[in-house]
């Protein structure tokens, strides 16, 4: 890796961490990724890299298998796997945050020990929050769950759900008891072979194409009642969860910008004009010197509101600080880095190019940056005594 500008104060077991998958993404994910994305196919090959080496799950509590691994460890883990692999570092999100944080924070014993195994063993849960008509707007979402005797059933379609149809657990955000908005939303635990669950189609996505992004309709689909993870009134505490998600989505959106950065370095060494490497030309310089500034500026902030979390969920407002700085600073810095390369860079060949596709979902995906800009808002003028809704 680039050395970084501003040291960050890691433990000896977290340096090991972020060697380890600096290993694992040199040796096999770099030569692998163009794979993923042209032929549009789901890593496992990586995945039992990441299995054999105790990076599924990591975050879990080790009664269930899991290191007991702080959000840093993980938010380490999933950059160092983005430099090379941005689907890969999309899994380790998956595999340690959202869906699986939901059932490690909330979930009953019985549902911890169902479910959280399956992760350990390779799967990417998928969280079941988007609806054709509810994007941003999740609390006006129209799938329901009601009771029928000993089963939950739920009705209704989800939207751009990442996994579908290689995930075995969805964690489907649905409305209770027709109550209203935020307050009759939660959540139940369905496992991808329930009856009534069938994922229809697979979107055309630009970037992140190894995963797949899938509509999942849910018609009279039936769960036993354990399977009900939080009932209606537990929006706010599956948002809370949802935050860690919103933090590895940034480190993700970080390592692609680290893997453009180390790319166009390298390349800025090598490729000689007018008689000497184009790194000597004062205007690719600075180009170089903004990219790295921009990328540290975001490893900062990643770093410490992951360090702040310790075991628990990330500050909200820190996270959406967070995924704005990283999501927009991923596209200016694959994009200048694809510059660096000129004509070349331009080439589907060209790791850069496709960097630059993957970068572009996480000014979009998990919550729009114009939206996130509104919780910073908040926190800025609550503190300033101007807050308003």
């Amino acid at each position: 890796m680039t050395p970084s500008l501003v040291a960050f104060p890691l433990s000896e077991a977290q340096r090991g961490i972020q060697e380890l998958v600096t290993s694992l993404a040199d040796s096999t994910f770099r030569e692998r990724a163009a794979r993923w994305d042209e032929r549009e196919e789901y890593p496992w090959d990586n995945i039992k890299e990441l299995v054999a080496h105790g990076l599924m799950g990591m975050t879990f509590p080790v009664e269930y298998g899991g290191r007991g691994a702080g959000v840093l460890d993980a938010v380490l883990a999933i950059e160092a796997a983005a430099r090379a692999c941005g689907v890969t570092g999309r899994i380790l999100v998956d595999s340690n945050f959202g869906a699986v944080g939901a059932v490690a924070h909330y979930g009953t014993d019985a549902q911890k020990r169902a479910f959280l195994p399956l992760v350990i063993q390779g799967d990417k849960p998928a969280i079941a929050i988007t609806e054709p008509n509810a994007g941003s707007a999740a609390a006006d979402m129209t799938t329901t769950a009601r009771r029928d005797g000993d089963a939950w059933v739920l009705d209704g379609v989800k939207h751009w759900i990442t996994g579908a149809g290689v995930s075995r657990t969805y964690v489907v955000f649905c409305r209770f008891d027709g109550i209203a908005g935020a307050p009759g939303i939660g959540a139940v635990i369905v496992p991808s072979d329930a009856p009534g669950l069938t994922v229809t189609r697979r979107e055309r996505a630009m970037g992140m194409r190894g995963i797949p992004e899938g509509e999942v309709v849910l018609a009279g689909c039936r769960v036993p009642s354990d399977n009900l993870l939080i009932g209606a009134g537990g929006f706010s505490r599956l948002m809370s969860a949802y935050n860690g998600q919103r933090l590895g989505a940034s480190a993700v959106a970080l390592g692609l910008a680290q893997g453009a950065l180390e790319a166009a370095v390298s390349y800025a060494g090598e490729r000689r004009q007018f008689g000497r490497a184009i790194g000597g030309f004062q205007g690719l310089r600075w180009m170089l010197a903004d990219m790295a500034m921009e990328v540290e500026s975001a490893r900062q902030m990643i770093y410490r509101t992951a360090e702040n979390a310790g075991t628990g969920l990330p500050d909200q407002h820190a996270v959406a600080a967070c995924k704005v700085a990283a999501s927009e600073m991923a596209i200016r810095v694959t994009n200048q880095a694809l510059q660096v390369f000129g004509a070349r860079g331009y080439s589907r060949d060209c790791p850069v190019e496709r960097m630059v596709r993957d970068a572009r979902m996480f000014t979009i995906a998990g919550g729009t940056v114009q939206m996130l800009r509104n919780l910073v808002a908040n926190r800025v003028l609550g503190r300033a005594g101007r807050h308003e809704d």
